[in-house]
């Protein structure tokens, strides 16, 4: 016997397709919109429906936007000597929040042999012409702190010493979070948070 109705199930359905979204989480949400009116229902179908149709990829950073060169490459006052390489366009907007004020280099990944993805599949060879053209100073590594986001790091960090680029190389500091109890922290979070220690 069956339930829901169709339509509600379908919902229901693709809202567990979306990453970090559960069978609970699903359920609320497809209510809630059972809730809301008409006109926001289709609003939200129609900013779903639209979401892809404005999108250009960025030919230049490879992040997302509504023409190429995006926003923050054709911005004059951006500093054009620090290139932050991120793994995803998400990762821009939570590094722009902080204020960084140089430019970025979406990857599209990171290396993972497990999901048969190798440094061919990323945006590496681009990042290597990009530095060896424009007056990139410092190329600031920020993939995530995780095995992979290492790997891709170091990576990079020696495909610029192999080609003999003379740009300084960094990597954004890892360690423990506001907030965060050091009991519950691992020994490699632990390591990093020594080693990134600051002059108080």
């Amino acid at each position: 016997m069956k339930i829901l109705p169709d339509s509600v199930q379908n919902l229901i359905d693709e809202f567990g397709k979306l990453p970090g979204i559960g069978p609970k989480t699903a359920s609320r949400l497809a209510f809630y919109l059972l809730t809301k009116s008409d006109q926001d229902v289709e609003s939200l179908g129609q900013a779903v429906t639209n979401l892809k149709k404005n999108l250009v990829i960025c030919s230049t950073c490879f992040n997302i936007g509504e023409k190429s060169p995006c926003d923050i490459c054709a911005d004059p006052k951006r500093d054009k000597s620090k290139l932050m390489v991120v793994e995803e366009p998400l990762d821009v907007v939570a590094l722009n929040k902080t204020g960084f004020d140089g430019l970025y280099h979406v990857l599209g990944g990171v290396i993972s042999p497990i999901d048969g993805i190798g440094p061919e599949n990323l945006r590496i060879k681009e990042l290597l012409a990009k530095l060896k053209k424009n007056g990139i100073k410092e190329v600031i590594l920020a993939t995530d702190p995780s095995l992979e986001g290492e790997a891709t790091a170091m990576y990079i960090a020696k495909q610029i010493i192999k080609e003999g680029l003379k740009n300084k190389v960094t990597r954004i500091a890892r360690g423990l979070p506001v907030g965060g109890d050091l009991e519950y922290a691992d020994e490699i979070t632990l390591t990093r948070a020594l080693e990134g220690r600051n002059e108080y």
